[in-house]
């Protein structure tokens, strides 16, 4: 089987940072998690933007890295794409963590854990594939990536019920512009692991 950590070398530091990068994105989704279950309840943004600065940060070494290393085993689009989705995960988290702090009255006593469950879940998933690159396995791969469509489907359906609910009219219009935003950003951010799920699977299919 192809290996990846031979191509790449023992001390390849693209697998180092792609990791780091995963760890940034499970860090700011279990503080999303933290956030939803005192939801209504002002807090601390301060968490969410340094993991998105960090993550920041690790994007920009890769890009970089890609520009000093003169010989890589994976194409350099491919580097830059796993990059650039996992950076998107704290990004749209800061995101969800801003609109909930705008107005706490207004989301006071709603209950996210269905979604976010989901949410941690898939994080999981992703890092685990991430980590995987190392010594990538085919059908672990393809696997974890079926888990990820899976959770991100289930993710789908739970919010699709909260917006049923939303469009019975039971709020006022501001507040129900507010909780729209909030769910289509829970969907975003799932989404967002799915992606980058989407994008080791391409990678280790290409090189397989």
């Amino acid at each position: 089987m192809f290996s990846l950590a031979r191509l790449f070398g023992k001390e390849d530091q693209f697998f180092g940072l792609l990791e780091a990068s995963a760890e940034e994105a499970r860090h700011s989704i279990q503080a999303m998690v933290k956030l939803a279950k005192n939801v209504g309840q002002p807090g601390s943004l301060e968490e969410f933007a340094e993991s998105r600065r960090k993550d920041k940060k690790i994007t920009q070494e890769i890009s970089e890295a890609l520009t000093t290393t003169f010989v890589t085993s994976l194409e350099r689009e491919d580097i830059e794409a796993l990059s650039n989705a996992l950076y998107k995960i704290p990004k749209t988290v800061e995101k969800f963590a801003e609109r909930i702090n705008l107005a706490p009255e207004q989301v006071r006593g709603l209950d996210f854990s269905r979604q976010t469950k989901l949410i941690e879940q898939a994080v999981e998933t992703l890092v685990t594939m991430v980590r995987g690159l190392r010594r990538p396995d085919i059908a672990q791969v393809k696997s974890l990536n079926d888990r990820l469509q899976q959770l991100e489907g289930d993710a789908d359906k739970a919010v699709l019920e909260l917006l049923r609910e939303l469009y019975q009219g039971q709020h006022p219009p501001h507040k129900t512009v507010l909780l729209k935003d909030l769910f289509d950003l829970l969907e975003k951010v799932i989404d967002r692991c799915r992606d980058a799920g989407n994008v080791v699977t391409h990678i280790v299919l290409k090189n397989s």
